[in-house]
C-alpha cells in the first residue's frame, strides 16, 4: 500500500534509519542542551540585576555571549564549528558531527528560557528561605528549581521541537537524519514522495513531543 501511494521511494529501510538517525541526534543533543542550558540559566538569573549575586558585568557579558549564539542561524553556525566539530569528536559529518554545533545552539536559547523561568518564582519564597540561613545552592536546590519546574519542563519541550528543525536543516550540509534525505531525494534528486513523508514524520514527532510535554507540564502545575 506504501508503495502505491510513494512509489518514487526506492529503500523503505533507509527511510527508517533516517528516523533512527533523527532521534539519535535529538535525544543526544537534547541532554547535552539541558545538562549545559540549565546551570548557565541559573547563574544568568543568580547575577541578574537584584537577584541573590547581582554582578551586571558577569551578566551582561553572559548575555552577550548567549545573544550572540542565539542570533546566529542554524545552518550558519553548523558551517562555522565545523573545524571545532572536527576536533572534539572527529568528524564533521553523520550524528557525531551533528551534535556539538546542535548543543551550541540550543543550550543559550534553553538558559534563557530557564532564566524567564526562575524569574517567575516568587521573591518572598526566596527571601523567606534566605532569611532562614540557606545557602545558594540550597535555595536553587529546594526553592527556585521546584517552584519553576513545569515552566522548566516546558522549556525543555520547546527546546526539543527547535532541535527537531534544528536536525533537519543540518541534514543539507551532512548531519544525517531525515533532513539528509529529503535534501538528497526529495530536492536533489526531485522525488518529492521523499520530501512529503519526511515532512509527515516530522509533524508527528513534533505532536509527539509537545503531548508529552504538555502532560508533564500538566503533571507539576498540580502540584
Amino acid at each position: 500500500m506504501l508503495q502505491n501511494l510513494f512509489p518514487n521511494i526506492d529503500d523503505w529501510g533507509e527511510l527508517g534509519q533516517a528516523c533512527i538517525d533523527t532521534l539519535l541526534m535529538l535525544g543526544g543533543s537534547l541532554l547535552l542542551t539541558v545538562a549545559i542550558g540549565l546551570p548557565l540559566g541559573v547563574l544568568l538569573f543568580l547575577t541578574g540585576k537584584g537577584q541573590l549575586h547581582a554582578m551586571p558585568k558577569l551578566y551582561g557579558a553572559l548575555s552577550l555571549v548567549v545573544n550572540v549564539l542565539r542570533s546566529i542561524p542554524f545552518i550558519i553556525l553548523m558551517i562555522v564549528l565545523m573545524p571545532l566539530t572536527y576536533v572534539l569528536v572527529g568528524t564533521k559529518l553523520g550524528i557525531r558531527g551533528a551534535i556539538p554545533p546542535l548543543v551550541i545552539g540550543a543550550a543559550p536559547f534553553f538558559a534563557r528560557l530557564v532564566e524567564t523561568a526562575l524569574r517567575e518564582v516568587e521573591h518572598g519564597v526566596i527571601e523567606a528561605t534566605q532569611a532562614m540561613g540557606a545557602t545558594t545552592w540550597q535555595i536553587v536546590r529546594h526553592v527556585l528549581l521546584p517552584e519553576a519546574r513545569a515552566s522548566l519542563w516546558a522549556g525543555v519541550t520547546v527546546t526539543a521541537i527547535a532541535l527537531v528543525g534544528y536536525t533537519a536543516m543540518g541534514g543539507a550540509i551532512g548531519a544525517g537524519g531525515l533532513g539528509d534525505l529529503a535534501y538528497r531525494y526529495g530536492y536533489l534528486s526531485y522525488k518529492s514522495d521523499y520530501m512529503v513523508v519526511t515532512v509527515l514524520l516530522l509533524i508527528v514527532l513534533v505532536q509527539l513531543l509537545q503531548m508529552l510535554g504538555d502532560r508533564i507540564v500538566a503533571y507539576y502545575s498540580r502540584r
